[in-house]
């Protein structure tokens, strides 16, 4: 929040001096002790900010006659003073009012401020970083100037207005004289700034930073010289074969606002039913927005090179919300609200086939190079698979483009590739959620599984206990959790060499324990029967067919979308041990075979990481059980 500190009188206007949120102070004071190691990216940004201002104008113009008139050019004015030692950018775009100024200048409006100071480590390099996925655009100029003052006057509005700070936590506000519509900044540069006053410097830091801005870009000197400094053409409008992969990056980088280079480049011309052009990129590092409940895409939308919005229309799809780029199209009308262009059937087909285009590069590269797609998994794999939540997307296609962990190896695997692997007779493909890749792996729900070399994909994000319970199948395969009761693995033998399973406690032996079981436990479990499941465990907990899966009903139970949980069903191992000892010697009524019984129903519970039910009786049990040991 931004707090007024004192007014003054100025010739002007009344001055007032406000104070910067909390987490701006903290972006300005790493920003001017110059994290980044290369300090020109402060006029990338800065031309940036501007490009994003005349392409605002243009589209606000579109819908409303007159917002340009008197001054119909969009351009952007890079001027330096040597003797002054200023830098100054101005643009002729929309501008700003008071209101906007605070918001955009005063405080850091972006989700993940809070994420982005946790991961602050201390060290210079690795935190450049970490600012760079952030995005601090404006700010970046502090690292080069010790006073910064902006003019600005907003389209269609009279009166025009001054923000001065000098990046020490305050900043100033006040009325100022008319100027023309647009922004200038001026820079008053630091001593150990001023190589900036050179106009060849300048010309290539805006060659090789901001070429591809679509509105020309002019340098002048302190003569008054003024020089043509970029090409002006929309990147996504050139051939790619015209098109280095410096300048892929560097266009990258201004709409990502970011120093890293992309995982993947998508540079496409569509042609058909709909035409359009997409540039589009896969960051190399996962946003820090990523998660946050407003599911921000960031593709920006053109009409005929035209800036329309890159908010409030699903140009792609919610999970696919981590590509970055201009999607351009030629059919789409410019005179159009943007409510209902949500609603146009072209943005519905182009949304199809950008969809399209990205799963399908996804899986060519999980294809071509499984080492470096697993690099894009790990960032992005939880948000791609939100898409198999959502009915009307292409499952299967996302399915394609997802790898998993499972019991085959060590490393991540398709679906198609567990089809592949899948043994004579298997009706599905087996998974098991859990909070983490090596409990799961010692899971007693996948022993027998994992002893007849049946594989079990191993899922551990949140979003998997979602899709696994509306994404019913694969192709014409089902996909069924180990958890569920009543599987059967009698027909499959274990591989060959393997010994054959123990042999089991004589059937009525086993049903007499169960009837007992299930006499003691009472409400506190639905039902207990025999399991083939286990191999070296004596019992495991499962859920009825149709049942919920029993992460899933933890995680809805503690955000009070359940009222409670549903009783579970134990299943026992008859070929155990202990299993067997119990049912040839039953004493239903002895107090240490009941605290056996009662110990082995919360073994079950622990390991699925559930609550035993009465802590104290569990510990006095556990506590006889281990006298009786050492006796």
């Amino acid at each position: 929040m931004v707090k007024a500190a004192k007014k003054s009188s100025t010739n002007a206007s009344e001055q007032e001096t406000l104070t910067f949120a909390a987490e701006t102070s903290r972006v300005l004071h790493l920003m001017i002790h110059a994290l980044y190691t290369n300090r020109d990216i402060f006029l990338r940004e800065l031309i940036s900010n501007a490009s994003d201002a005349c392409d605002k104008l243009r589209y606000e113009a579109a819908q409303k006659e007159g917002l340009m008139a008197g001054d119909s050019a969009l351009e952007i004015r890079l001027t330096f003073d040597e003797k002054a030692e200023t830098i100054t950018i101005e643009d002729t775009g929309i501008g700003m009012n008071r209101a906007e100024l605070i918001a955009n200048l005063g405080t850091i409006a972006r989700s993940g401020t809070r994420e982005f100071f946790e991961q602050l480590t201390g060290d210079k390099a690795k935190d450049s970083s970490l600012i760079g996925q952030f995005g601090v655009g404006f700010y970046s100029c502090f690292m080069v100037a010790d006073r910064v003052a902006v003019e600005t006057r907003k389209a269609g509005e009279h009166e025009s207005w001054r923000w001065e700070s000098d990046g020490q936590g305050s900043f100033t506000i006040a009325q100022a004289q008319d100027r023309p519509r647009g922004t200038r900044i001026t820079l008053h540069l630091k001593n150990d700034a001023k190589d900036y006053l050179d106009k060849h410097k300048l010309s290539h830091i805006v060659r090789s930073y901001s070429d591809h801005v679509g509105f020309p870009i002019s340098l002048t000197d302190s003569e008054g010289h003024v020089t043509k400094a970029n090409e002006g053409s929309a990147i996504w409008t050139r051939a790619k074969s015209d098109i280095s992969e410096a300048q892929y990056q560097e266009f990258y980088r201004q709409v990502a606002h970011t120093p890293e280079v992309p995982w993947a480049v998508m540079h496409n011309k569509a042609e058909g039913a709909v035409e359009y052009t997409s540039l589009l990129f896969i960051p190399g590092m996962k946003p820090f927005d990523l998660f946050h409940p407003e599911r921000r895409r960031r593709v920006k939308l053109y009409v005929r090179r035209v800036f329309i919005t890159e908010e409030g229309i699903d140009l792609v799809p919610s999970y696919l919300r981590f590509l970055r780029g201009v999607i351009d199209s030629a059919d789409l009308p410019l005179n159009i609200s943007r409510e209902t262009l949500q609603k146009n059937a072209l943005l519905t087909k182009i949304r199809e086939s950008v969809t399209s285009r990205v799963l399908t590069e996804l899986k060519k590269r999980a294809e071509k190079d499984p080492a470096d797609y697993q690099k894009f998994w790990e960032n992005f794999g939880p948000a791609l698979k939100e898409g198999l939540c959502e009915s009307t997307e292409p499952r299967d296609k996302i399915l394609d483009a997802c790898r998993f962990y499972s019991t085959h190896d060590d490393g991540l695997t398709s679906l198609a590739a567990y089809k592949e692997r899948m043994k004579p007779g298997q009706e599905a493909i087996y998974y098991l959620t859990g909070d983490s890749l090596a409990a799961l792996q010692k899971s007693p729900q996948i022993e027998g599984f994992r002893k007849r070399g049946v594989e079990v994909l191993l899922l551990t994000d949140h979003v998997d206990d979602f899709w696994t319970n509306v994404t019913l199948q694969y192709g014409n395969m089902p996909l069924r959790s180990v958890i569920r009761a009543g599987e059967d693995l009698a027909k499959f033998p274990p591989p060959e060499g393997e010994s054959a399973p123990e042999q089991s406690a004589p059937g009525d032996m086993i049903e007499k324990l169960i009837t007992t079981m299930k006499t003691l436990y009472g409400d506190e479990i639905r039902e207990v029967r025999v399991t083939h499941k286990l191999d070296h465990s004596p019992v495991c907990l499962a859920v009825a067919e149709g049942g919920m899966d029993m992460r899933m009903e933890r995680f809805l139970v503690e955000h009070r979308q359940l009222p409670k949980k549903m009783p579970k069903i134990l299943e026992v191992n008859p070929a155990h041990p202990l299993i067997k000892k119990l049912a040839a010697n039953p004493a239903p009524d002895a107090p240490e075979f009941q605290d056996a019984l009662w110990l082995l129903l919360d073994e079950a519970r622990i390991a699925e990481g559930e609550p035993v039910g009465d802590m104290s009786a569990f510990l006095r049990r556990l506590n006889a059980a281990l006298l009786v040991q050492n006796h």
